[in-house]
């Protein structure tokens, strides 16, 4: 039996995705119609940046997906049943690949994704993917079939919510009121993702854990193969009631679990709604959070987990982008990185403090570990060599959004230590 037969005879997506990756000797990963992931082939450090976030966040990073629509890309999904390559987005660490939408009774299930490398796929193997992919649609229908049967009846309706297969807040409720499914007055939703794909053993030690919240609050819980789902119930009348429950939760979470098996978790928190057909949005704002710490890599306190705090971390990625596709660097930035270089000073690191605190120099000093004096120093030595004026609110804004990616991104702070070494000409 060849591998195009033995993919039809099985029913397993994983299996069928270890079985494309093998003939075709590529990485593979496929995602559901909402770009969410639903199986990966096994050689994670063969994935490129772009996949690896997918595998963390269990969903295509929002920039990329939003870059392919820019292009084009998801409109002809919808209608091209051949294969696509997409060309590479090495700004954005996105390799090239072929994509070909997957469907069964006529709709669109999902997609698969090929990283292409090296080495181009030839029009056999465009041909097997074409082949293939009917079987995978069917799959991927399965699978959600499936998820929705072992959860129940009242899970699977919240799955539908979840991933948007409601068209109205009146449908849901009448099933709801059938199911005699407990519905929120008000609520938020929580998203606990694992850091390491290879690490799914704790989620069932966060679930033991959520079991003991059960007793006291009212928390509806959903779980996948790579994440746990919590939607927090709010009171009625008391605005962020959900909000304030949610943060009680990953404060028990991380008392009870300890720091260390605590810090493994992506944890984000999307924001209060009273409208049950903005699950959806709570949820993907929840995933949002996950990704932009994927993204940045942060220290483990200084990354926000609510998305209403993002604030400027959502915009990092677009400005990653930008500047590295234009090349562009911050000549105040640059000269102080070069400094610190130099004289092992330590004047980026104490500027981004400075600014996270507003400028107030007893808080900056205690961050740092530093005496008031030792801080006032570098500040003049900041004045000094830079064009920056601490009174001018929009410079400090652009100064402290470049910081987070230069200290928390390796490959921009690499591309600014990489222009600061050649003394690049600004």
């Amino acid at each position: 039996m060849n591998i195009k037969e033995l993919i039809f005879e099985t029913e397993d997506i994983h299996r069928v995705t270890e079985l494309i990756s093998s003939k075709l000797n590529k990485p593979v990963i496929i995602e559901n119609k909402n770009f969410e992931l639903v199986s990966y082939s096994a050689s994670v450090d063969q994935f490129d940046q772009t996949q690896q976030k997918t595998i963390l966040s269990k969903k295509c990073p929002i920039f990329i997906i939003d870059r392919l629509k820019k292009e084009g890309i998801v409109q002809s999904l919808q209608k091209q049943p051949t294969p696509i390559r997409v060309q590479p987005m090495e700004e954005l660490g996105f390799y090239q690949r072929i994509v070909i939408s997957a469907k069964h009774l006529g709709h669109t299930m999902g997609y698969v994704w090929v990283q292409e490398s090296d080495t181009l796929l030839n029009e056999e193997e465009l041909n097997f993917l074409q082949e293939i992919t009917p079987h995978l649609g069917k799959l991927i229908y399965d699978t959600y079939a499936k998820v929705n049967a072992k959860e129940g009846r009242r899970e699977g309706l919240l799955w539908k919510v979840l991933q948007h297969e409601y068209g109205s807040e009146n449908q849901f409720r009448h099933e709801a009121g059938l199911l005699k499914l407990t519905l929120p007055q008000r609520y938020s939703v929580m998203v606990f993702s694992i850091s390491d794909p290879q690490d799914k053993f704790r989620l069932d030690y966060l679930e033991k854990v959520v079991e003991s919240f059960y007793l006291r609050r009212k928390v509806q819980l959903l779980k996948s193969d790579y994440q746990m789902i919590l939607i927090i119930h709010g009171e009625a009348e008391q605005e962020f009631s959900s909000r304030d429950l949610a943060r009680k939760f990953i404060e028990e979470v991380k008392d009870v679990a300890g720091t260390d098996v605590f810090y493994r978790f992506l944890i984000g928190v999307g924001k209060e709604y009273t409208s049950l057909i903005h699950m959806r949005k709570s949820f993907l704002e929840a995933l949002e959070v996950i990704e932009t710490a994927n993204f940045i890599t942060p220290r483990p306190e200084s990354m926000p987990r609510e998305f209403s705090k993002l604030g400027v971390y959502r915009y990092l990625a677009t400005l990653y982008e930008k500047n590295s596709s234009e090349d562009y660097f911050s000549e105040d930035l640059l000269r102080l990185m070069k400094k610190d270089m130099e004289r092992q000073t330590d004047l980026l690191r104490t500027l981004e403090v400075y600014l996270a605190n507003n400028g107030k120099g007893k808080q900056t000093a205690s961050d740092l570990y530093i005496h008031p004096n030792t801080l006032n120093y570098r500040i003049k030595q900041i004045l000094e060599i830079t064009n920056i004026d601490f009174n001018d609110f929009n410079m400090k804004s652009y100064l402290y959004t470049e910081l987070l990616l230069l200290n928390n991104v390796p490959a921009y702070h690499e591309r600014y230590k990489e222009a600061a070494e050649k003394g690049v000409d600004l």
